[in-house]
């Protein structure tokens, strides 16, 4: 399966791309970076600069048509950056308007708060974005790993960094589902 990580130009934290994307690789899908432009982005560990990545495809340019799945990485500024961007929450939401399973962790949520796809949902996500997630009409909850099955789209959502193995797995599962469905 491709699956996308939408990524914003920097601001995500590198660890949140870079550990789905090798369980993703691991398991066999083809992991697929995406971005608003074109080029490389910025990883950030925290606040400090990290590692650069080569965007493979760019929102605009690409469609949820052409994808299995959809991966939102974190980080404070990369979902910020993204809920700015037209393209990049209209590709979010057509995740979610196909049906497509979505896995997003920390503080991506604030991209799916801003497509509007949270409203009816259980998620987590980092602590300080529970009031927008609610504010949204979205029921937050504290655990470490969260699946909602709303409709025909399936949100797999963890909180923080220190849930990521959680969140790999459980994520490489429900997608491996809705592939064999």
């Amino acid at each position: 399966m491709r699956i996308a990580f939408l990524t914003a130009p920097e601001g995500v934290e590198q660890v949140e791309l870079t550990d789905p994307w090798k369980a993703a690789a691991d398991a066999g899908h083809e992991p697929v970076l995406v971005s608003t432009k074109s080029g490389e982005i910025q990883a950030f560990d925290h606040l400090d600069k990290a590692d650069r990545f080569p965007v493979d495809e760019v929102v605009g340019e690409t469609s949820a048509d052409s994808f299995g799945g959809l991966v939102l990485p974190g980080g404070v500024a990369n979902p910020d950056f993204l809920r700015m961007d037209p393209k990049a929450v209209a590709f979010v939401r057509d995740f979610f308007e196909q049906g497509r399973p979505v896995a997003a962790i920390c503080h991506a949520p604030w991209t799916l708060v801003e497509a509007d796809v949270v409203r009816g949902r259980e998620l987590t996500s980092w602590p300080s974005v529970r009031t927008d997630i609610r504010n949204a009409g979205g029921t937050w909850v504290d655990e470490q790993v969260k699946v909602c099955e709303h409709g025909t789209n399936k949100l797999v959502t963890s909180r923080k960094p220190g849930d990521l193995k959680a969140f790999c797995e459980t994520f490489l599962e429900v997608f491996a589902k809705e592939t064999a469905a």
